[in-house]
């Protein structure tokens, strides 16, 4: 861990030794720190780098307000990982079908296929799907007639269970023992980005009446006790379960179609599902606070957590090791190094298709930008974090869905 300078803010702990980070990023963290309801310090995991008013990769304790932005519009997103039954022997020679089949059955990018799904949304919303809605509408229905700005053309229902595009993706992995994974990352999807939007605006529009200065617009906060703040937190809570359900439905529907390759195997007792950009109430050094991870991971002792790598990279199942100074915390993933803008200037699609030999995904110009040479070195990031977490299972990717 290294101490970045304090002057002027409270103190940065980051967890960086060996990893870039960028000078637009060390300044988003000094702003950050600068904010007067900090908590003890700013935690920067290895991973971290310049975002939307926080950087992505930081986890940022606080003491009577929250800033909407610092959590950004995909709340909930995160990752969930299962293991089977299944070895390396069992899969075809050819992964492509199976890659197809998991493609069809999953809402993904902005695809549009008559009678399947719409522009990343179902068509015809699945049973189970409008069964878990049911548990979440009335909730949702009350935030949206507090806020009808939050209203949706469509019901949230008809992307549960859907994948979305950018670093969203599923794969199957096979680990140290040659045993099959299913792994996911995907968020609250269209009605995550729609709450927080609209309450990264509302808070602009409160640091406005109260004539407060910022660093950065982006880090607009809601003072705790205020109306918008509780509107936010409950918003804020109903997104993240969403978050989850969206995970749980879309990984019964990817066993589903190996299922239809694969009919005989079994699950491992105990699946991996947890969020990387939310926000939870906790305690640390002796007071109660939010913790806001924007892109980071609970690492409590003894808690499984997922560290995925990019598309031809290896990803990890990691157990905290309980680090306080990290707020208990680990990285979320490599972490960008380039724009996607960059990226696509950059990465020609020849070195792409060399970095992801052996995986079963698209190589073609539209993921350039998230090819792996877009992302930090994962080995690099995990060794910079050896004091957060411990590995517990390697995994390699063998087939990768992007949207």
């Amino acid at each position: 861990m290294q101490l970045i300078d304090e002057q002027g803010h409270a103190p940065i702990k980051a967890w960086v030794d060996g990893v870039p980070v960028e000078p637009e990023a060390l300044q988003q963290l000094r702003n950050i720190a600068s904010l007067p309801f900090i908590h003890s310090h700013v935690a920067a995991m290895p991973d971290v780098h310049f975002g939307l008013g926080a950087t992505v990769g930081s986890v940022i304790a606080t003491k009577g307000a929250i800033v909407p932005a610092a959590v950004g519009v995909d709340i909930g997103c995160g990752m969930m990982a299962v293991r089977t039954s299944l070895t390396a022997d069992d899969l075809p020679d050819s992964l492509a079908p199976l890659r197809s089949d998991i493609e069809r059955a999953v809402p993904h990018g902005i695809v549009n296929t008559p009678g399947r799904h719409d522009r990343g949304s179902w068509a015809k919303v699945p049973d189970s799907a409008g069964r878990r809605w049911k548990s979440l509408q009335a909730r949702f229905d009350a935030i949206e007639k507090r806020h009808p700005q939050i209203r949706m053309k469509h019901s949230p229902a008809k992307q549960l269970g859907s994948l979305g595009g950018g670093n969203h993706f599923i794969e199957l992995c096979l680990d140290e023992s040659q045993r099959v994974w299913v792994m996911l990352h995907s968020g609250s999807r269209g009605v995550g980005n729609r709450i927080g939007t609209y309450f990264i605006e509302r808070a602009r529009e409160e640091m406005l009446r109260q004539n407060v200065h910022l660093p950065d617009r982006d880090l607009a906060y809601l003072r705790e006790g205020s109306a918008s703040f509780d509107d936010y937190c409950d918003a804020l809570e109903f997104a993240q379960v969403y978050a989850a359900e969206n995970r749980r439905q879309m990984m019964d529907t990817v066993l589903a179609a190996i299922r239809r390759q694969l009919p005989t195997f079994t699950l491992d007792k105990h699946a991996v599902n947890c969020h990387h950009n939310y926000v939870s109430r906790e305690r640390h050094f002796g007071e109660d606070v939010l913790v806001t991870r924007k892109g980071a991971v609970s690492a409590r002792e003894g808690e499984l957590g997922i560290i995925p790598g990019s598309m031809g990279a290896r990803s990890f199942i990691v157990r905290g090791k309980g680090n306080a100074e990290s707020f208990c915390s680990c990285s979320h993933g490599a972490g960008r190094v380039m724009s996607r803008t960059k990226a696509k200037a950059t990465i020609s699609l020849d070195e792409h298709v060399a970095a992801t030999r052996g995986v079963e995904c698209r190589k073609d110009a539209g993921v350039i930008d998230e090819s792996p040479r877009a992302y930090k070195d994962i080995e690099a990031v995990m060794a910079a974090q050896s004091d957060l977490v411990s590995v517990e299972h390697t995994l390699r990717q063998v087939v990768c869905v992007k949207g």
